[in-house]
């Protein structure tokens, strides 16, 4: 059962922003959410890699997710940081709090929070209604990849983001849940850390019915899909990084991707 709507994944209960909240955000499909809310009128600061909308692209930028340049984020005054515990480090949040009034955590591990988080930010920075919208939105999006997921055989699959050393996901991630729910499941299924390395023997390569290489964090092309497939002898697709990994706004459209992409794969 999900907390109190103003209660955010720290457990700090937040009050509405008032009338112009200034918000500084560290996660990029975060700062696509700002957006889709029709708050980028009030974002005064995102990451290099904020890229989406094409809107935010004017904001100013602090740094990277892990590294943002905090002179740079005190002098633009935000009343607001919105941050991530995969994404930003606790040494950088902890910084940001001695001069960031407001400090939004957020961590969701499902697919399905998502709409907590729409209604989150609705409450704080009055755009309730707007939320619900994509509450409802996400809703249709995730029964349509139910329905789908049981009328395909479930598959393992080892979902790679990294190479040098091949790096994956274990099952208590965000981006497992989400492949989950598309009727993918990863492997190892049981791992000790969260992106596990896979080495060349793993067992994993071996369990997998088929592997998935993410265009993110690592920049997996069509080419390494090719290579691996002829290397372990098996089927090998790339997969948009952000259909999995991206909170949201963009969680909608990624799971209609992935239902579409396993349909047209074993359909």
């Amino acid at each position: 059962m999900d907390p109190p709507a103003n209660v955010d994944w720290s457990g700090v209960a937040h009050a509405p922003a008032g009338a112009r909240p200034r918000i500084a955000c560290l996660v990029p499909s975060l700062t696509e959410l700002l957006f889709a809310l029709e708050l980028g009128e009030y974002v005064v600061a995102r990451t290099g890699f904020c890229v989406h909308p094409r809107a935010a692209r004017p904001v100013p930028k602090v740094g990277g997710t892990k590294d943002p340049d905090l002179d740079r984020l005190r002098a633009l005054a935000p009343s607001h940081l919105i941050v991530n515990v995969d994404e930003n480090t606790r040494e950088i949040v902890a910084a940001a709090r001695e001069f960031v009034a407001h400090v939004i955590v957020t961590h969701p591990v499902h697919p399905a929070k998502n709409a907590r988080l729409y209604r989150l930010f609705g409450l704080l920075f009055g755009r309730v209604r707007e939320a619900e919208l994509l509450a409802q939105e996400l809703t249709g999006a995730m029964e349509c990849a139910r329905v789908a997921a049981l009328a395909l055989p479930r598959e393992d699959v080892l979902y790679l983001i990294w190479r040098n050393p091949w790096m994956t996901v274990s099952r208590a991630t965000y981006v497992s849940a989400t492949l989950a729910l598309a009727g993918w499941d990863t492997v190892p299924e049981h791992a000790e850390l969260r992106y596990p390395v896979v080495a060349d023997d793993d067992a994993a390569w071996r369990n997998a019915r088929r592997i998935l290489l993410s265009t993110e964090p690592f920049a997996f092309r069509e080419r390494d899909a090719v290579a691996l497939a002829a290397q372990r002898y098996r089927s090998v697709h790339l997969v948009d990084g952000e259909w999995t990994s991206w909170y949201g706004v963009r969680a909608i459209a990624g799971i209609r991707s992935l239902t579409a992409m396993r349909a047209a794969i074993l359909g």
